[in-house]
């Protein structure tokens, strides 16, 4: 079985929902995963905020304003009298199910449920559609078998046993839709697994009953050497290992959500990057062994981080002080990206700033700390492996007209990381590429 992922842009007009049969293969037994219709998700996030500042009035006007393009959408996908009764009944449903909830207390649990119905109308639109035009489909509710653990972790044994059953009840069936990006919590509340969270539902799937291949579809021909909208001249990558991936992912390729690549590496499934507008591109391959070795394959860039800086005469010859500093981001559940360590002391990158001023507080007890704003993470993914030569020379040799605040090499084969002040990104974007393509 196949995993087949669209986003937004993918489901984003009548459209573009009927053209997914173009690649979708009603004979070919496979489950679909959906994003929210294009804009959606936005909308709803911006309705949730109304309600959870007591503007009730706004949310409702909101609401009302994003029931209308969906009014629109269903004019223009179905064609028969039952198919447009059951669209309109569906956004009905929907749309005052949103309304209803400011009736009552609105907290994060409410807010997490509306955010979830943007992926519950696109999926059961398409499942009506097909249902129109005489394709046979399952709607499979991911709220039935995708789960997270208290640490919002995924329960990948759980969803694999829950998702084999529902799937063992429909043998005959070869056509199964299923919602992105949603899921149930440890209380069994409505949960997401945060924004681009279609992608990691897919490879969530894909491991959890070992698919044959999980198939991301977005409106880009894979993943580029290097940021198109920044730089000329890029070029979709073929092959790329689990690791290389996983790096460009987490470190600004906009194309996968960062924690996609683990559990389908974890279970050896490959992931192949397509491009619904040119669905004959070859896209990208990832898989395990996937990577070129001896080269330099692409970069990448991180927004929106900040630099924490603790100069401490205690470090020296101090066993334990690194413990204690990573504890502190520990308790405030703040992710690390990259870490420079000297005899007196240390620097790190965060790009999560939610608990930074009581991080800074409690840091503050070991040294001086001094912090930078508006930084980038520039990364530089290929061979860096002990046995190769040159290469981290090449990277620092282009970009070395620019002030660089941190530099990290060797925490692992696969990437080098420069941090730099935001307004030097595009610069070194440019002068990386041309220096190393």
């Amino acid at each position: 079985m196949k995993i087949l992922k669209f986003g937004g842009t993918s489901v984003g007009s009548a459209e573009r929902i009927k053209g997914l049969l173009e690649i979708v293969n009603p004979a070919e037994r496979q489950i679909v995963v959906l994003s929210a219709v294009a804009g959606t998700t936005n909308a709803l996030v911006e309705i949730g905020q109304a309600f959870l500042a007591e503007k009730k009035d706004e949310a409702l006007a909101l609401t009302k304003q994003h029931k209308d393009k969906y009014e629109l959408l269903i004019q223009e996908l179905f064609t028969t009298v039952e198919g447009l009764s059951k669209g309109k009944q569906l956004i009905d449903y929907h749309f005052n199910y949103i309304a209803s909830l400011g009736n009552e207390m609105f907290t994060s649990v409410e807010e997490k449920a509306i955010l979830a119905q943007g992926e519950l109308l696109s999926t059961t639109l398409f499942h009506f559609h097909l249902e129109e035009i005489g394709v046979p489909s399952v709607l499979l509710p991911a709220l039935d078998f995708m789960k997270i653990d208290e640490d919002n972790e995924p329960m990948v044994d759980y969803i694999g046993e829950k998702l084999g059953a529902i799937l063992d009840l429909s043998p005959a069936n070869t056509l199964f839709i299923t919602q992105g990006y949603i899921c149930r919590n440890s209380f069994g509340e409505i949960d997401n697994l945060r924004r681009g969270g279609s992608d990691y539902t897919a490879s969530l799937i894909g491991a959890a009953i070992r698919a044959e291949e999980v198939q991301i579809w977005t409106d880009i021909d894979g993943m580029h050497n290097n940021d198109p909208r920044i730089v000329k001249n890029t070029s979709p990558i073929a092959n790329l290992s689990f690791d290389e991936a996983a790096e460009l992912a987490y470190f600004g390729a906009k194309i996968l959500h960062p924690q996609s690549v683990f559990p389908a590496q974890k279970y050896n499934v490959p992931v192949r990057l397509l491009n619904t507008m040119d669905p004959a591109a070859a896209g990208t391959l990832i898989s395990k062994d996937g990577g070129n070795k001896g080269q330099i394959r692409a970069i990448a860039a991180k927004d929106g981080i900040t630099a924490i800086h603790i100069h401490s005469s205690r470090m020296l010859l101090a066993y334990g002080f690194l413990r204690k500093i990573f504890e502190i981001f520990e308790r405030y559940k703040t992710p690390i990206d990259m870490i420079t360590t000297s005899e007196v002391a240390v620097s790190l990158t965060i790009d999560e700033t939610r608990y930074l001023a009581d991080i800074i507080k409690e840091v503050e007890d070991f040294g001086r700390v001094s912090i930078d704003n508006e930084q980038t993470i520039v990364c530089v993914v290929g061979d860096f492996s002990a046995n190769m030569h040159g290469y981290a020379a090449r990277v620092l040799d282009a970009i070395k007209h620019l002030p660089i605040r941190m530099i990290s090499y060797g925490g692992s084969d696969y990437n080098v990381s420069i941090l730099l002040d935001s307004e030097h990104k595009t610069e070194a974007l440019r002068s990386l590429h041309n220096r190393l393509f």
